[in-house]
């Protein structure tokens, strides 16, 4: 993989993830004409021997420069706002997964079923089979249907972590004695890597997450061979 692609986004696999995307785009669009015109006119005042020495005030290019960075900011601001709105909107949920931060894995309950939890540990490098992804996969991974909401429930046991999954873009806090929430959509099957975001100490970066998502009627097997 080229070094241009590794600074780009992962493949989105969720409508968030591609909203996001969307809203980088457009800032990146607006930051990158301002920077394009505000060094073209250095540029051109480096090398412009014209003076006025007449010239003490400009009320109009100072209204101008006061007024059109608020309407800059207001293109930015309704869709950052928007997209704030959709990220905390919990639809109705189809199947609820909590995830619980240790030092250094993760542990996952599904709520909706009686006695389905297990721990996600990171395969080390010696036990990796040749399909296998170095530092990422897990000896548990994380099972949920394709095209359905999924709520998830995030807490630590013992330090901050963080879980996040960047394709599906997801990141919460795992706070001791605090359950934070969010929701996400899977619009594809596939597997979804990420890791702790939040430096919980020696291990931190050794506590990866994997989200496999498959179609509904996989997912009924898999969790009917767990009940």
């Amino acid at each position: 993989m080229s070094t241009w692609a590794n600074l780009n986004f992962q493949d989105s696999a969720s409508p968030l993830m591609e909203q996001l995307m969307f809203f980088h785009d457009h800032s990146m669009l607006i930051l990158t004409m301002i920077t394009v015109m505000v060094m073209y006119m250095m540029f051109m005042l480096f090398f412009n021997t014209q003076i006025n020495r007449f010239l003490l005030h400009g009320q109009m290019i100072e209204l101008i420069w006061t007024v059109l960075p608020t309407f800059i900011l207001v293109f930015i601001a309704f869709p950052s706002l928007r997209l704030l709105y959709l990220l905390d909107e919990i639809s109705d949920p189809l199947i609820t997964l909590k995830a619980i931060g240790h030092q250094w894995y993760w542990s996952y309950e599904y709520s909706d079923f009686l006695n389905i939890e297990f721990d996600s540990y990171m395969i080390p490098t010696n036990e990796l089979e040749l399909n296998s992804f170095r530092l990422l996969d897990v000896d548990n991974r994380v099972v949920i249907p394709t095209n359905h909401q999924i709520r998830i429930l995030v807490s630590a046991a013992d330090v901050i972590h963080s879980w996040a999954v960047p394709a599906l873009g997801v990141k919460v806090d795992a706070t001791p004695g605090r359950l934070n929430q969010t929701n996400f959509f899977t619009n594809r099957p596939g597997l979804f890597f990420g890791q702790c975001s939040e430096i919980c100490g020696a291990n931190h970066s050794f506590m990866p997450i994997v989200i496999e998502s498959v179609p509904s009627n996989y997912f009924i097997k898999w969790i009917s061979k767990l009940s």
